[in-house]
């Protein structure tokens, strides 16, 4: 059991029968009244961000977090299939759990599995990856990086902007944070 004096960022623990992170949170000890808990929490398998007020001495189920480095091997239908890379067991995960991280991930490449109970909830894609780009507009000679982006699609199926010199088969390096684009890769 923890408190809600115990939060601090990356904190997970259930509530109303959900788990959810820590995202934000601040003590405050007004000059009347009781002290209380202003957070920010995140569901960690639907993503829902609350903002609530707890005091300092209610008490949570703490959750545990498993985290599994997995190989994504292919997709069948909505099934998605990652295999552990110490059993070699692979398990089926539906759309609505690997949805973003699919942006991102292609065949063979690796990405972080997260467990809750034994249950697999979501997938992490690797920070930085490197795409090949299958669809844009060719570059003009003389075009630098600070001229403007075009749309580009990469090998994934995803779109993102890229600047006016990147070409059509060129490998470029994605932040998968927030998809967008790093550099060419030479």
């Amino acid at each position: 059991m923890i408190t809600a004096g115990d939060f601090r960022k990356g904190v997970t623990f259930e509530y109303e029968g959900n788990v959810y992170v820590v995202v934000e949170f601040l003590h405050v000890k007004p000059g009347k009244g009781s002290p209380f808990v202003r957070t920010t929490i995140k569901n960690v398998v639907t993503g829902q961000v609350l903002e609530r007020t707890f005091n300092p001495t209610d008490k949570f189920q703490a959750a545990v977090i498993e985290r599994k480095e997995m190989q994504y091997l292919y997709n069948e239908g909505d099934l998605y299939y990652f295999m552990d890379m110490e059993t070699y067991d692979q398990i089926p995960l539906n759309k609505s759990q690997v949805e973003g991280a699919m942006n991102f991930m292609k065949e063979n490449m690796n990405a972080t599995i997260q467990f809750y109970k034994g249950a697999a909830f979501s997938v992490v894609p690797p920070t930085f990856v490197e795409l090949e780009v299958t669809e844009t507009e060719p570059g003009i000679q003389g075009d630098t990086s600070k001229a403007g982006y075009k749309p580009a699609k990469l090998e994934t199926g995803f779109e993102i902007k890229v600047p006016l010199f990147v070409n059509q088969g060129e490998i470029i390096r994605v932040d998968t944070r927030d998809g967008s684009y790093m550099e060419r890769i030479k």
